[in-house]
Formats: structure tokens, sequence, C-alpha cells
């Protein structure tokens, strides 16, 4: 009787208000405060115009204000040098170049649209074959302390060694500028991803391992079911740094290189002097980099909820 009771009562109530049931006396009466609370009507829960209106100001008024800084000091630049072009020249450029973003007129004069698509290819394979090696040797470098030790003074020579360096071992080894520029990309996306998933499956907790070791689990099973799933956050780290300097990386070698690309792109209307080419080439570059990184963002996030979920 006492147990069911006391299952019905509210929290306020002490253990001398149950005694006091139980001998027959009343109950101290509750306090105001222990009363359910009322639900909120839907009229209360919906948001004030005024406050949404607050609210979005306040989200999007700080970028608009860095761009007009920006766009300002742009501005000034241009009104003190006659050859650097204002805001209002270059948006009017940008308006022809987009026009017509993929034409081909020339192997040499193709529009801005081809010039990305190609570098984007070179970012994506040498992107691609950085993953299919980096990540499984950090594995092996985090699971392995004999490979670690083996592997870590090679890193650690390698990895601040600018990725422009490693341009001319490619042309020698590759005789083609492509293979070389690909090259560039695999080398320098490689660190990232090697170093963030050996850090990542050397900090597996110990007590994940202790009861892989207890219930006697397969290698196999304890890289898929426990290493991989806490290492996951490390890698998805290591492979946004790595798209992030493969994209940084390509422009650069695309302008020692030439050919088809973004980077050969700027150094070609540089040779033209069209500033205002360049100016529209910063702000693709830009873009598109953060187009990679965000998709990359939601990949992580999605691939963290899903394991959340499981």
């Amino acid at each position: 009787m006492l147990k069911s009771e006391a299952q019905e009562l509210p929290p306020a109530v002490t253990a001398a208000d149950i005694l006091a049931m139980n001998a027959g006396q009343p109950a101290r009466p509750l306090p105001a405060s222990t009363a359910a609370p009322r639900p909120a009507s839907p009229a209360a829960r919906r948001p004030l115009p005024g406050r949404s209106f607050s609210a979005a100001v306040k989200l999007v008024l700080p970028p608009l204000a860095g761009i007009a800084l920006v766009v300002l000091a742009w501005q000034i630049i241009a009104a003190r040098n006659s050859a650097f072009p204002s805001p209002l020249a270059t948006f009017r450029e940008a308006l022809v170049l987009f026009a017509d973003p993929f034409y081909r007129n020339t192997p040499n004069d193709q529009g801005i649209g081809w010039n990305v698509l190609a570098s984007l290819k070179r970012v994506a394979l040498g992107f691609g074959l950085a993953a299919l090696i980096g990540i499984p040797l950090g594995f092996v470098i985090g699971r392995v302390r004999f490979a670690a030790s083996m592997f870590g003074p090679i890193i650690s020579l390698l990895k601040p060694v600018s990725p422009l360096a490693w341009l001319p071992i490619g042309l020698l080894v590759f005789k083609s500028a492509d293979p070389a520029a690909i090259w560039s990309i695999f080398i320098c996306s490689i660190w990232p991803m090697v170093i963030n998933t050996a850090v990542g499956v050397q900090r597996v907790p110990q007590d994940y391992m202790n009861v892989a070791r207890v219930l006697n689990l397969s290698e196999w099973k304890v890289v898929t079911k426990i290493v991989l799933p806490s290492a996951l956050p490390y890698i998805l780290t290591g492979v946004r740094l790595a798209i992030g300097t493969a994209w940084l990386v390509i422009v650069a070698a695309e302008m020692l290189t030439g050919g088809v690309g973004i980077g050969f792109w700027v150094w070609d209307e540089w040779n033209n002097l069209n500033v205002a080419h360049i100016i529209i080439a910063i702000v693709i570059i830009g873009v598109v980099g953060l187009l990679l990184e965000q998709a990359l963002m939601a990949l992580a996030r999605a691939l963290t909820h899903e394991q959340t979920a499981n």
C-alpha cells in the first residue's frame, strides 16, 4: 500500500507526509509552486512578428555589413588606382563572362565553366587517391605500434614540405603536366588524412578495447564495430582539411603547368592584363572552396547522426 501511494504522489511530498497519510492524518497542503503548469496555448507558442523580424535582422545584418565594408575598400582602391577595376565594372564583366561559361573556341580559349570543371576533376583524382591510401595507412599506424614507429619520422620529415616543391618531381616522373598536378594534389592531401586517422584510432577508449578482448572479437569486427565509429569524427576532420588544401594547391599548380584549369585561367588573364577577370576568378575559387567544405560538413553531420542513431 505504501509503495503504490508513493508512486502516485508528486515529487514535492516528503516522507513525513507519507507516514501521516498511512496514520490517517491529513498531509500538509502542497505549495502553489508545485502545481503542474498549464500547457501553453498555440498562440503563446507562436513567435511574435517583431521578434522574428529582429532575429532575421541579427542573422543577415553582420554578413551584409562585412560585404559592404569589403566593397567600400574595393571602391576606394579603384578610385585611387585607375588600373584597378571598380566593383560596378567588375560586375558588368561578370555578367558577360557568365552569359556563356561553357564556350569552347580553342584548347586554350574556353569558358570559365570548363576551367573550373577541369580543376575539380584534378582535385577529385588526387584527393580520391590520397583517401584510398591515407585512411587505411592511418588505421595501420594507429593500431600497430611498429608501423607508427616506422612511418612517424617519414611523415614528420615530409609533411612540412610545400606541395609545389613536389611538382618538378611529378613532371620528371610522369612527363606530363596533368598527372604532375594530380600528383601535387595527392601529396598535399594525404598527410591530414593519415595523421587525423591515426590520432582518432589511438584515442579509442581503452574500455571499448577491453570489452572486445573479453568477447574475443576478431580484428575485422574490432575495426568495423569499435575503432571506425570512434575514429570517424577524426577521419572526417582530416578529410575536410585535405579538401581545403587540395583546392588551394591546384590553383598554384595550374599556374605553373598550364593547360585548362582555373589556375591557368587566372595566369592567362594576368598576361592579358584583365584584372576584372582575375577578381572574378578569385571569387569563384572562394565560392567553390566554400561549397566543397560545406558539402563535407553536411556529410560529417549525416554520418555522425546516423552513428548516434544506431
